[in-house]
C-alpha cells in the first residue's frame, strides 16, 4: 500500500507583547543585536513555521526555497535555496532581521551576510525534541515574543511525547526496516545524523543505513543485503513518486517493501525540518508503519 501523508497545523496568534531582546548569542556563538524588526527574512522550513507559530508570520518580508507553509508564504518573494544564497538578492529585499538555519550558505555568502548591517541570526539545526526547542526560544528572543516562546515549547514537547509514546507501544520484533531515500536517481539514502534517520527513530522504525553518516549511495547489492521493509521519500509535489516509479527501480525491485508496494510519501519540510509540526509527522509516519498500534491508539 502506499501513503501519502497530509499535512496538519494552525499558527497561532500572538497576543503578547514583543520586545526583543537587546542581545542574543546564535548558533554560531555570536552576539547579536536584533533590535525591532518589521521585516524579517527567514532562511528554512523551520524557521518560516516558528515564526508563523509565534504569532509574527506577518512580519515576513521574504522566504528562502524551501518554505512552503503555512500558505500565505508562497506568496511572498522566494531568494532561492538557502544553501545558494545571493547576497545582492537577500540585502535588496531591505530586510531589518535575517533568521538563517545554521546550514545556509555558500559559506563566502555567509560571511557577506555576517558583515552587513543588517542583523542575522543562526538558528541551530538539531534533530531532537530539545533541538526545536532551542530553536523556539531563540527565535522568539529576536521578535521579542519571550512569552509566547514558552507557550509555544510546552506545547510542542508535549505533542512530540505523545507521538514517541505512539511508537513505544511497538514491540521490539515488530519494529520495521525502513530506508529514506533523497531521489531515485542515485539512491542517496539517509544514514546517521540525518533529520530524516532521527525521524525514522522517533516513529518506531529501524534504519538499516544508520551504519553511514549522512547520505550515501546504495547499490543494489547493499540493498538485498539490508532487506527494508518500507521505503520512504518526499512527495514531488505532483502526486509522487508512486510505487510503480519507485519499485521499478532495478535497486529496489527485489527488496521486501518491493513485494509488499510499501511505500510511503511525506512532504519533505514536514518531515525533516524540525519545527513545529514535526511531532504529528512523526505520529502519522509511526501510524503508516503501524497501523495496529495506531487502531488500539
Amino acid at each position: 500500500m502506499v501513503l501519502i501523508l497530509a499535512l496538519s497545523v494552525l499558527a497561532p496568534s500572538c497576543g503578547f507583547k514583543a520586545l526583543a531582546a537587546e542581545t542574543i548569542v546564535d548558533a554560531l556563538g555570536r552576539t547579536v543585536t536584533p533590535g525591532p524588526a518589521t521585516r524579517i527574512l527567514t532562511l528554512g522550513s523551520d524557521v518560516t513555521e516558528i515564526v508563523h507559530a509565534l504569532g509574527a508570520g506577518e512580519r515576513i518580508i521574504a522566504v528562502d526555497r524551501g518554505s512552503k507553509y503555512p500558505a500565505s508564504v508562497i506568496q511572498k518573494p522566494n531568494v532561492g535555496y538557502r544553501r545558494q544564497l545571493s547576497v545582492e538578492g537577500l540585502a535588496g529585499l531591505r530586510p531589518d532581521l535575517i533568521l538563517a538555519a545554521e546550514d545556509s550558505g555558500p559559506p563566502e555568502a555567509v560571511e557577506v551576510l555576517k558583515s552587513l548591517a543588517i542583523p542575522i541570526v543562526f538558528i541551530p539545526e538539531d534533530n531532537s525534541p530539545q533541538g526545536i526547542e532551542r530553536k523556539i526560544t531563540l527565535i522568539a528572543a529576536s521578535l521579542g515574543y519571550e512569552d509566547k516562546g514558552r507557550v509555544v515549547s510546552a506545547e510542542v514537547l508535549s505533542a512530540f511525547q505523545t507521538a514517541t509514546d505512539l511508537a513505544s507501544k511497538v514491540a521490539p520484533e515488530r519494529r520495521k526496516k525502513v530506508v529514506f531515500f533523497h531521489g531515485l536517481v542515485r539512491l542517496s539514502a539517509a544514514g546517521a545524523g540525518t533529520a530524516a534517520d532521527a525521524i525514522i527513530r522517533y516513529a518506531g522504525g529501524i534504519n538499516p543505513m544508520e551504519v553511514v553518516k549522512g547520505y550515501k549511495p546504495a547499490s543494489e547489492e547493499k540493498l538485498i543485503e539490508m532487506a527494508p521493509d518500507v521505503i520512504l521519500m518526499m512527495s514531488d509535489g505532483k502526486g509522487g513518486p508512486t510505487a510503480e516509479q519507485v519499485f521499478g527501480t532495478r535497486a529496489l525491485s527485489a527488496t521486501p517493501a518491493a513485494q509488499n508496494k510499501a511505500l510511503i510519501v511525506l512532504d519533505g519540510a514536514y518531515m525533516i525540518g524540525f519545527g513545529p509540526r514535526t511531532a504529528d509527522a512523526i505520529r502519522d509516519l509511526a501510524q503508516a508503519l503501524y497501523p495496529e498500534v495506531a487502531d488500539e491508539d
